[in-house]
């Protein structure tokens, strides 16, 4: 059976040389395949759209100024700011060059992006209009600024350079530097070459299809390596479109899912989350009669989804999907943290396929991946083509740290010789950090961080995302963070307690005492019941109700560290 990268031996030799295309001969390829195909579309309020064809003509035009600019091969450019098509034509731009793209967070503060744009010696740096002026006037070591915000500064689609010959990067060469979450101190800038990206993305597709026909919506910031990879590379390789979301707000999420007609939503779990509750609560508000029957009527879909691989939901339940903009979803992926088994369920069973993922910024990222014909709703994927993974040390469940090899290895840490070598084994597999098992069919079940686990008085290994897992239907809470504290200094045993931020919007009608009493009550009613449900040993012991959110990333994982 031919996989989804065997129309590339066409163009091998031609279009490119080696084993893997890098990412500017990836986008040419595609281009020749669909150029009048829509590639980036944002709506403002009205559509505005470009084709792969016109898309081209723009990133040949800015890698031709920056060559005449002075940037060469293997130099590295800076890129910030919200999602957009100037972020991504100025993306491809740089990588055109042949220079070495670093895409970092908009919403760092003003220090912590200057001591990446240090950190990676940028020479050039594309920004939004918010920081457009700060680095205009103070550039520090950069030579350019270059606005993505029309009417700012010079304006990205305004440049343009002499014809020139200019030496591109090959397969082997970096493509990315990309900065992981938490830059206090010094900096970690993972090195990722155009081979790991581009082969992630097509190995991606061995367990996943992707059409030339699909919308791609890019909600969740796209310098994180999982909308870079999942949504932006993933279209740009199949010829699809990619629309840019502006806000992670339910209503404007909706409105943009119906307009545009997505077909691939890629989410966090808390997005997922939010969608699945309106959807719950709409159904409970037409009566405990109804509610039921829809309820039971989930249920038959899913068993007839799950054992006989036939999708009954979407016309059985084709006026809710419609009402809640969902209709035109072909799939929904979930990655950056783990999902309820609960939430998957209850999605597939409305009629939507909706599947798990799993990487890491250090993989490129992707790595596992639930194949919609055989999902398991507990695993985060089965293993993609060419990647070999296995269990480090494993205990009496089958858990260990989870290790790989794979084209999607990232070359190491920029400029960090030790941290490099102490991320692999001696035999050269990357070690992830993060605690699972196999299945026998190369399904992968994560329990959680090593770093995170808790060894109990009865020398039980306790994960704390296992029992945070179990909270994310409760719309009462808004975060919960399930962590260790200390029992006995002596024997280095610990106790669980959670953290929980209320959800402020079931909670908002003042704050007095009776309020924060009514409150704590009615969360310790829910760590009870939840408790009821959990091993013995598993068991939350101790709870703090906290007045102010705690600290999240940009992919609204907890920053554990600044608790």
């Amino acid at each position: 059976m031919d996989t989804p990268w065997a129309f590339l031996d066409g163009f091998r030799g031609k279009a490119f040389q080696g084993s893997w295309p890098t990412l500017p001969e990836m986008f040419k390829i595609t281009v020749s395949r669909y150029g009048e195909r829509a590639c980036f579309t944002i709506y403002e309020p009205g559509r505005i759209s470009l084709s792969y064809n016109e898309s081209l003509k723009i990133v040949e035009a800015i890698a031709r100024w920056l060559h005449s600019k002075g940037i060469r091969k293997g130099d590295t450019i800076a890129l910030t700011g919200k999602n957009s098509p100037e972020w991504t034509v100025a993306y491809l731009g740089i990588l055109f060059t042949g220079a070495i793209v670093v895409p970092i967070d908009y919403q760092l503060k003003l220090e912590e992006t200057e001591l990446l744009l240090k950190t990676s010696k940028a020479k050039m740096l594309f920004v939004d209009e918010e920081k457009h002026k700060y680095y205009a006037e103070a550039p520090g070591g950069l030579t350019q600024v270059i606005s993505l915000k029309k009417g700012v500064g010079t304006y990205i689609y305004d440049l343009e350079g002499p014809e020139a010959v200019i030496d591109r990067a090959e397969e082997t060469d970096l493509a990315a530097i990309l900065f992981t979450s938490g830059t206090t101190g010094v900096p970690k800038g993972v090195m990722l070459t155009h081979k790991n990206l581009v082969s992630d993305c097509y190995l991606a597709q061995g367990n996943l299809t992707v059409l030339h026909t699909d919308v791609f919506y890019a909600l969740l910031p796209i310098h994180h390596s999982y909308t870079m990879l999942a949504v932006l590379i993933e279209a740009l390789s199949t010829g699809a479109e990619v629309v840019f979301g502006k806000r992670m707000v339910t209503k404007a999420i909706l409105k943009d899912l119906k307009e545009a007609k997505i077909t691939m939503l890629l989410g966090v779990p808390m997005l997922f989350n939010k969608v699945l509750a309106g959807i719950m609560k709409g159904l409970k508000a037409k009566g405990p009669i109804v509610y039921g029957l829809i309820s039971a009527l989930m249920e038959v879909s899913g068993f007839i989804k799950k054992v006989f691989r036939v999708n009954p939901g979407k016309k059985m339940f084709g006026a809710i999907l419609s009402q809640a903009s969902l209709s035109t979803l072909r799939i929904c992926i979930c990655g950056g943290g783990p999902l309820a088994p609960s939430v998957f369920k209850k999605y597939n069973q409305l009629g939507l396929d909706f599947i798990q993922g799993y990487g890491l910024t250090e993989t490129s990222p992707i790595i596992n991946l639930n194949p919609v014909e055989h999902y398991k709703e507990t695993s985060v994927g089965k293993v993609v083509p060419q990647v070999d993974m296995k269990v480090l040390n494993p205990d009496e469940r089958g858990v260990g740290e989870i290790i790989l090899k794979g084209p999607m290895v990232m070359k190491g840490y920029y400029e960090m010789p030790d941290e490099t070598a102490a991320a692999f084994t001696q035999d050269g597999y990357l070690k992830t950090g993060d605690l699972g098992y196999l299945d026998d069919e190369m399904y992968l079940y994560l329990t959680g961080r090593a770093k995170n686990m808790i060894v109990t008085a009865g020398g039980k290994n306790v994960y704390p995302e296992e029992i945070e897992n179990e909270f994310q239907l409760f719309e009462e809470i808004e975060q919960i963070l399930v962590r260790g504290f200390v029992l006995d200094k002596k024997m280095k045993t610990e106790g669980i307690e959670a953290l929980v931020y209320p959800n402020p919007e079931l909670f908002k009608n003042g704050a007095g005492n009776t309020e924060a009493d009514q409150i704590k009550k009615r969360i310790e009613q829910i760590i009870s019941e939840v408790n009821q449900r959990l091993l013995p040993y598993q068991k939350i012991e101790r709870v703090t109700v906290l007045d102010t959110p705690m600290e999240e990333t940009t992919t609204k994982k907890i920053k554990r560290d600044k608790v």
